[in-house]
């Protein structure tokens, strides 16, 4: 381990479809901050995430985990220091909820290796952090989508990475369930170190669970910095293409559109 950032991206140039996501991005997260990622649908936020998760190969620059090349990793390395939480969670094959959640425990073994009894103790663990203890031995099949989301993120708890990529994490999940889950991500920050870095539709969401955000404005253009100062008004009514209204209550702030 390192003592500096985590996750960072040097000169990072993404494109798709001959559209830039990004131009010449610095970037850097370290153990305990959470970054989140907001941007107008079709921005490229996926694309982004995807590129430092080492899917997809950048057009420009390099990005970087624990100060080494994340292309230079091979894929069991990678996986122990950073896990990605996919916006579409899929399932081929017919599983039980803890086979599924054990999923996240294969970079740990070694190629030929069964999970042992600590793997298991662990993939509970991380359903019951979910709220889906009870459902251990049912058919994944046979989940709603909102349970299905929190099976994903409680295979990812199992795999236990230093670095959170989220996809639109509260996807499919009710309010009390995105709530849980933003609140669980912020105490494994706090407790654990974890880096997070996460693609968020919710601007209030993002000023009240992140510490800094990243905004995909359009064109390669990005802006970084901390929540109070890059989720403003104008900026933020720019990137949405809908002006907004920044109000107070309670020593809170929140936007709402006009």
């Amino acid at each position: 381990m390192t003592t500096g950032p985590v996750l960072a991206a040097r000169g990072l140039g993404v494109r798709i479809g001959g559209q830039a996501v990004a131009e010449r991005l610095d970037l850097e997260v370290r153990a305990g901050e959470r970054l989140a990622v907001l941007g107008r649908n079709g921005a490229g936020k996926t694309t982004l995430l995807h590129t430092l998760a080492g899917l997809r190969v950048p057009a420009a620059g390099r990005v970087e985990l624990d100060g080494w090349p994340l292309a230079a990793m091979d894929g069991r390395e990678a996986a122990r220091l950073r896990g990605l939480l996919p916006q579409r969670p899929g399932d081929a094959f017919p599983a039980t909820v803890l086979e599924t959640a054990l999923i996240g425990r294969h970079p740990h073994l070694s190629r030929w290796a069964w999970e042992g009894a600590r793997d298991e103790a662990i993939a509970r663990e991380a359903l019951a952090a979910v709220g889906l203890a009870a459902l251990a031995e049912r058919d994944v099949r046979t989940l709603s989508g909102g349970e299905r989301q929190r099976l994903a993120f409680a295979t990812l708890l199992a795999q236990a990475p230093r670095l959170w990529l989220l996809d639109e994490p509260l996807a499919h999940l009710d309010l009390n369930h995105q709530v849980a889950v933003l609140e669980l991500v912020a105490e494994r920050a706090r407790s654990e170190g974890i880096a997070v870095v996460m693609v968020l539709h919710d601007v209030n969401l993002a000023l009240r669970y992140a510490d800094r955000a990243l905004l995909l404005v359009g064109g390669g253009e990005t802006r970084q910095g901390a929540v109070g100062e890059v989720l403003e008004p104008g900026l933020l009514g720019r990137m949405y293409g809908h002006p907004l209204r920044a109000i107070e209550d309670g020593g809170l702030r929140y936007f709402v559109p006009e």
